[in-house]
């Protein structure tokens, strides 16, 4: 259809585009962080003591945080397209193991999941090398940054499986044998066809996933590791200030939230399937 003409309160005439209309460019939310933000900035500058204080003392565990959730976030990206594709397999023994994983991960506490990979899997190594008689396997110590990653990914991996599942499932099936039509196997028609169409379905899930990873990231402070949480618990032990110290690591967990649930919202409406 042409372009409508239209006329303005002036008198002139508009053109109207089918599907235009006004779009909010900033999303209102950004109002939240903002004022989150000045919140911090004002406890940090009016009572520099003890919220600067404390805010000095954590930040190398801000950084740990935020390193351990970005490498754990990009591993279980990728364990859970390998969980959702063998999911999805042909192959009885592929389906099987794949099904098995998250069925078996999904139903242990995330907290039971690390502590194990700290405590119990090191002593499994050391037990197993004994029977082997390997020094390397004997001397084994965990490593409480790493043990912590690998209990992140093998936990979100499989409900990080199942959203790709779903995902993939989401796309009609003519898309694979319109593809598989055209010459493609069915590898390239899942890489080039299938795969983007679903990313772009599960980004809101996935978006919720990383996010919720953020705060479970708090965890990893059980076992060792010098993250937020474990540095705010450090400085209150010392000051016995239990109110500043948590108000102020409650609110820098908020803003990395926020700033992440905004990023998600921002691709979210970069990739959204035009109507």
């Amino acid at each position: 259809m042409a372009e409508k003409p239209e006329t303005s309160p002036g008198g002139s005439k508009l053109l109207y585009s089918p599907g235009g209309g006004p779009v909010m460019r900033i999303d209102p939310w950004w109002g939240l962080v903002v004022l989150v933000v000045v919140v911090a900035v004002v406890l940090v500058t009016v009572w520099s003591n003890p919220f600067w204080n404390i805010l000095v003392f954590v930040r190398g565990g801000i950084i740990v945080t935020v390193t351990i959730t970005v490498i754990s976030f990009i591993l279980i990206m990728i364990l859970g397209l390998l969980g959702g594709l063998g999911r999805l397999s042909r192959n009885p023994a592929l389906r099987g193991v794949a099904s098995l994983y998250v069925e078996l991960v999904r139903g242990v506490p995330l907290l039971v999941q690390l502590i194990w990979w700290y405590f119990a899997f090191p002593v499994m190594i050391q037990t197993v090398g004994k029977w082997l008689n390997f020094s390397f396997m004997i001397e084994y110590q965990a490593n409480p940054i790493v043990t912590a990653i690998i209990g992140l990914t093998i936990c979100y991996g499989a409900y990080m499986s199942e959203i790709y599942r779903a995902g993939i499932q989401s796309i009609p099936k003519g898309q694979m044998e319109a593809a598989r039509s055209l010459g493609m196997t069915h590898f390239q028609a899942m890489r080039h066809i299938i795969l983007p169409q679903s990313i772009r379905v599960i980004l809101p899930p996935v978006g919720n996933e990383f996010i919720a990873l953020l705060k479970d990231s708090s965890l990893v402070s059980v076992v060792a590791v010098a993250d937020l949480t474990r540095r705010g618990r450090e400085f209150m032990s010392t000051h016995f200030n239990p109110i500043e110290v948590w108000t102020m690591v409650a609110l820098i967990y908020l803003v990395m939230t926020l700033l992440s649930a905004r990023g998600v919202s921002w691709l979210e409406k970069k990739n959204r399937f035009e109507e």
